[in-house]
């Protein structure tokens, strides 16, 4: 067993032990609200946004990017389980930030394992196989936080699935102070009709 693997299995032997009356939580999130944010790991909604479990759907992948599939799992949160405010939250210091399509598609060509940053760039560590696929995916890098948090909050607004009486809010939180910053242009962009 990886050391990882037993301190994952040990804190949740913990949790567990303690878990009370979460079973009585309902399923559908009982503050009504959802949060699209980036998988970064120094990001914890629950303590940025004051959640306690069962609060708000939390959605996450790499850039808190308004994807097909957070699209998809916004729909459901609000259609299948009554959310009524979204949240779009960016953040600072992004990883997203650090590499395009075109490095991310390079680097997947000549190998599968995992690549180095250093100050002349992406540089692969392995050799053979990569795959080509990579070219074929858009990996929704970010060249400025305000501007992606503005179309992701547009892309939301304007899907044909989304409805128009739901608030979009835009939102960059700050690695180094915590805070969440507005970004004036994609709350009203997602202002609800």
């Amino acid at each position: 067993m990886s050391k990882i693997l037993e301190e994952v299995l040990n804190a949740n032997a913990h949790y567990a032990a303690d878990f009370g009356d979460k079973a009585a939580l309902a399923l559908p999130p009982a503050r009504h609200f959802a949060i699209l944010t980036c998988m970064d790991a120094r990001l914890d909604p629950a303590k940025y946004a004051g959640l306690a479990e069962g609060d708000a759907h939390v959605i996450r992948n790499a850039g808190g990017r308004a994807s097909d599939d957070a699209i998809r799992s916004l729909v459901i949160s609000y259609k299948l389980l009554g959310t009524r405010e979204w949240f779009v939250i960016h953040h600072t210091d992004c990883g997203m930030e650090l590499f395009t399509n075109e490095i991310m598609s390079d680097l997947l060509a000549s190998s599968l394992r995992t690549a180095t940053v250093d100050e002349t760039g992406w540089h692969d560590c392995g050799t053979g196989p990569g795959c080509s696929d990579g070219k074929y995916i858009n990996w929704l890098t970010i060249k400025s936080q305000e501007q992606s948090v503005l179309e992701d909050v547009a892309r939301i607004r304007n899907h044909t699935l989304v409805p128009r009486d739901i608030p979009v809010y835009g939102y960059i939180y700050d690695v180094r102070s915590g805070r969440l910053l507005e970004v004036p242009a994609a709350t009203e962009a997602g202002r609800a009709a």
